[in-house]
C-alpha cells in the first residue's frame, strides 16, 4: 500500500520531510549549497582514506616498491626509502622483522598463495604503530615464486577492537568460572552451617570477586547476621540481630528486595548514617548488598566488600545478581534440610532415655551423637536400667540403617529390651526375647547389641552379646583390655536362622575400675580398618582423664568428631567406686565357662595370656595357663556344671604362704560338692594327671568349699622379687 507519490505511509520521503527540498533547493546542492555534489573517488584515494598502502615486491631483483600510502604507513618520506627491503629495518624492530620474515618464508616454502601477519612499526617520534600486511604470492608455471603483491595497513583500531573483544570474552569466562565454582561448592552444602563454611572458608569471598563478605538471614521481622569473613573488625553486637528496616544495608536489601551497588565507603556512610560510628570496621572500597530471594521468598541478604573503590559495570552487576541467586537457592535448600533433620533428631531423642538413674556403688555417664551426613539419623541407642537386688543393666545397640524407620524400630526395641531386663531375666534370656520381638515386627531390620548385668557391690559382670563390640575394661592399675565375650548373631537374624542363643560371659570389675560400651560409630571410619579405631579408642581411654564426664567428652571430641566420622554413636561409661578403707585395688579377672562349651578352655588361656603379660608374670605365665586348662577340664568333665575362673594379682605378704613376693592366685569354682581326688595313673592311662601337674607347677594348691560347690585354687610366686 502506497500514497499518491508511491511512498509507503509513515516512511521518510526527502521530497516531503527535508526542509531544503521543500524550499525548492536545486538538486545539485544540499542544504543551500553547503555540500558539493558526490563525485567518484579514485581507488588510491580510497585506500589512503583507510590508511592502507600497496607494495610490489620483485623477488628476483630484490626490490620492494611502496606507493605513497604505504610509505605513510611506515612513516617514511620518499627520499628516505631506496626500494630495498633492508631499509625498512629503520622502522621495524629486529624481533618483529624476524617474525615477519618467518611468516613470509613459511608461506613461500609451503607453496601457499598468500600470507598475513601483524607487526609493530616504530614511528620517527618513537611511538609504536600496529600494522598488518597481507601479500599475494605469484608463481611461474613451475611453481617458483617470483613476485609478491600486497597491502600494508595501520591496524591500531582493529587490534584495539580485538583487544576489547578479547577482554570482554575473558571477563565472561571469568564470570562463568566464578558462577560455576560457587555453584559446585554450594552443591555439596546440605545445612546452613555447610553454606556458611563455603562462604567464609578459604577463598570464599574471592569466589564472588570480593575481599570481604557478610551473610544474614531473615526471621519474621528480624534480621540476624550468621557469618562474616575478611572484615577489619567483628560485627557490632547490636547489629548481629536487629529489626528489619532500612537503616542497615543488609536489612534494607532484604526489606526492599533491591540490590545496592556503592562505589566507595563514603557512599556507604552517606547512604546509611547508622554505620558512621563503625568506620574502622567498614572496608575502604566498594560494597554490594544483595537480597537473597528464592521462590519469591526473601531468605536473607549478602554483603560483598572490595578493598578499593570501584564503579560497578553492567557485567559486575549481572554477575553479583547471578551469584546472589545461587546463594539464595542453596540457603533455602539448606534451611529445609535443617528443618527435616531437626524433626528427625527430635524424634530420635524422644526414644532415648531422658535421664540416667543414679546407681549405688559407682557412677555412669552416657553420650550420644546423631549422624552428621545427609538427612541420616541412626538407630544407635543406649540404656541404663535399674534391676532387682541393687544391680544395674547397661545396654548399647545399633539398628540397621540410617533413617527415621531405623530410629522408630530402635525406640520399640529399646522399650522391649528394657521390659525384659526389668523382669530380672539373665542377659542371655533378655537377648533371646529381644531377638524374637524384633523378628515379629517384620521390619526386615536387624540390630546388634551388648547387654551387661552389673553388680557393683561384688563387682560381678554378666554379659551377653549379639553381633556387637565387646566391652573395654580399664582397671585401677592402668591396664586396658578388650575382654573376649562370646556372642551370637544380631537380634532378629538369630531368630530367623533358628540360632537365638547368646552364651553368657562373666567378668569382674575391680574397685576403682571402669567399663566402656560403645557402638561402631566411635571406632569405625570409611576406608579404614576397624582395628585402627579400636586401638585409638584404647589409647584415648588409657591416657584420658580420670574424671568420667571429662573422659566421655574427650572421647566424643577426639574420636567421634574427627574428620570422616559421619555415623551416629552411643557410648556408656561405668565406674565402680573404690572399696571403702582401701587405697589400692587387687587386679582380678573372672571368666565363666559354660558346661557344654568345648572351646571354653582355649578362651580362658587367651585371656590369661594377655593378663599375664600386663602383670609381668614372666616364665610362670605358661605354667598358669597349663594349670588353668587342667582345672577347667576337671570341672567340665567330672561335674554337671560350668566353671567360674578367677585370677588375681596378690601383693607381697598375702596369699596362702605370704612371703616377700607378689603372687598370682588362680581359682576354678564349680557347683559340685564332690571333693577332688588325687590319683596315681599308670603308664598307659589317658587321664588322672591333672592335679599332679597342678601340684608340680604351682607353689601351693588346695580346695575350698564354696556354698553349693567348691573351688580349686593354686598360687604362683612371681620370680625376681623379694
Amino acid at each position: 500500500m502506497t500514497g499518491r507519490d508511491g511512498v509507503p505511509p509513515g516512511a521518510y520521503d526527502p521530497r516531503r520531510d527535508d526542509p531544503h527540498r521543500a524550499a525548492g533547493t536545486p538538486p545539485g546542492t544540499d542544504r543551500a549549497g553547503d555540500r558539493p555534489p558526490l563525485e567518484p573517488v579514485p581507488l588510491r584515494n580510497r585506500l589512503g582514506l583507510n590508511r592502507t598502502g600497496t607494495f610490489d615486491w620483485d623477488l628476483e631483483r630484490g626490490v620492494l616498491e611502496l606507493d605513497p600510502c604505504g610509505l605513510e604507513v611506515f612513516d617514511l618520506r620518499p627520499e628516505e626509502y631506496d626500494g630495498r627491503p633492508a631499509t625498512l629495518t629503520t622502522r621495524v624492530a629486529p624481533e618483529e622483522g624476524y617474525r615477519l620474515d618467518a611468516a613470509v618464508s613459511q608461506a613461500v616454502q609451503s607453496g601457499a598463495h598468500s600470507y598475513g601477519a601483524y607487526f609493530r612499526v616504530h614511528c620517527r617520534d618513537g611511538a609504536p604503530r600496529w600494522t598488518h600486511t597481507r601479500g599475494r604470492i605469484l608463481r611461474d608455471a613451475r611453481g617458483r615464486p617470483y613476485r609478491i603483491v600486497g597491502l600494508v595497513q595501520e591496524a591500531g583500531t582493529e587490534l584495539a577492537d580485538s583487544a576489547l573483544l578479547r577482554s570482554l570474552r575473558e571477563d565472561r569466562q571469568r564470570q562463568t568460572q566464578m558462577v560455576q565454582q560457587t555453584t559446585a561448592a554450594l552443591s555439596r552444602a546440605l545445612s546452613v552451617a555447610d553454606v556458611t563454611r563455603v562462604l567464609t572458608g578459604t577463598g570464599g569471598a574471592r569466589r564472588f570477586g570480593a575481599d570481604a563478605l557478610i551473610l544474614g538471614l531473615v526471621d519474621n521481622d528480624r534480621f540476624e547476621v550468621i557469618a562474616s569473613t575478611g572484615l577489619p573488625g567483628a560485627t557490632p553486637e547490636e547489629m548481629l540481630a536487629s529489626r528489619l528496616d532500612d537503616t542497615l544495608p543488609l536489612s534494607d536489601a532484604a526489606l526492599s528486595r533491591r540490590a545496592t551497588f556503592l562505589g566507595s565507603r563514603g557512599e556507604l556512610i552517606a547512604r546509611y548514617p547508622r554505620l558512621r560510628p563503625y568506620l574502622d570496621r567498614v572496608p575502604m572500597g566498594s560494597a554490594v548488598f544483595l537480597p537473597l530471594v528464592a521462590q519469591d521468598r526473601v531468605v536473607g541478604a549478602l554483603g560483598l566488600f572490595g578493598s578499593e573503590p570501584k564503579q560497578h559495570s553492567a557485567e559486575d552487576r549481572n554477575l553479583a545478581l547471578a551469584l546472589g541467586g545461587v546463594v539464595a537457592q542453596s540457603l533455602q535448600r539448606a534451611m529445609l534440610f535443617d528443618q527435616e533433620r531437626e524433626f528427625a533428631t527430635g524424634l530420635q531423642a524422644t526414644m532415648l532415655p531422658r535421664r540416667v538413674p543414679d546407681i549405688a556403688g559407682g557412677e555412669v555417664t552416657v553420650r550420644y551423637h546423631a549422624a552428621r551426613t545427609g538427612r541420616d539419623i541412626g538407630g544407635d541407642w543406649y540404656d541404663v536400667i535399674p534391676l532387682p537386688q541393687g544391680r544395674t543393666g547397661l545396654v548399647v545397640g545399633d539398628v540397621q540403617g540410617h533413617d527415621t524407620h531405623a530410629a522408630a524400630v530402635m525406640g520399640q526395641l529399646r522399650i522391649a529390651l528394657r521390659a525384659y531386663a526389668t523382669e530380672g531375666h539373665s542377659p542371655e534370656t533378655v537377648l533371646v526375647r529381644a531377638s524374637r520381638f524384633l523378628a515379629e515386627l517384620e521390619t526386615e531390620r536387624f540390630a546388634t547389641c551388648t547387654y551387661v548385668q552389673a553388680d557393683l557391690e561384688s563387682g560381678a559382670l554378666h554379659l551377653a552379646r549379639a553381633g556387637h563390640l565387646g566391652p573395654l575394661v580399664w582397671d585401677a592399675a592402668g591396664h586396658t583390655d578388650w575382654h573376649p565375650v562370646r556372642g551370637g548373631l544380631p537380634l532378629g537374624l538369630a531368630t530367623a536362622f533358628g540360632q537365638d542363643h547368646f552364651p553368657e560371659t562373666q567378668l569382674f570389675l575391680e574397685p576403682d575400675s571402669m567399663l566402656l560400651l560403645c557402638t561402631d560409630g566411635l571406632v569405625e571410619q570409611p576406608g579404614q580398618d576397624i582395628a585402627a579405631g579400636i586401638d585409638a579408642l584404647t589409647a584415648a581411654v588409657r591416657d584420658g582423664p580420670a574424671d568420667l564426664e571429662a573422659l566421655a567428652d574427650r572421647l566424643s571430641d577426639q574420636l567421634w568428631a574427627r574428620p570422616g566420622s559421619g555415623d551416629d554413636m552411643a557410648l556408656v561409661l561405668l565406674h565402680r567406686d573404690p572399696s571403702p578403707g582401701t587405697t589400692t585395688a587387687t587386679p582380678r579377672i573372672r571368666l565363666h565357662v559354660h558346661q557344654a562349651d568345648p572351646s571354653g578352655a582355649s578362651e580362658v588361656r587367651a585371656v590369661l595370656r594377655r593378663m599375664m603379660d600386663q602383670w609381668r608374670a614372666g616364665p610362670v605365665a605358661y605354667d598358669i595357663e597349663v594349670a588353668a586348662t587342667e582345672l577347667v577340664t576337671n570341672a567340665l568333665t567330672h561335674t554337671d556344671s560350668g566353671a567360674l575362673v578367677t585370677a588375681e594379682l596378690l601383693p607381697a605378704g598375702t596369699g596362702a604362704r605370704g612371703g616377700g613376693r607378689r603372687r598370682i592366685r588362680l581359682e576354678v569354682e564349680d557347683r559340685s560338692s564332690r571333693w577332688p581326688r588325687r590319683r596315681t595313673p599308670g603308664e598307659t592311662a589317658t587321664s588322672g594327671r591333672g592335679l599332679m601337674m597342678v601340684e608340680a607347677l604351682a607353689d601351693s594348691w588346695g580346695a575350698e568349699p564354696r556354698g553349693a560347690g567348691k573351688a580349686l585354687w593354686c598360687e604362683f610366686a612371681l620370680p625376681g622379687e623379694e
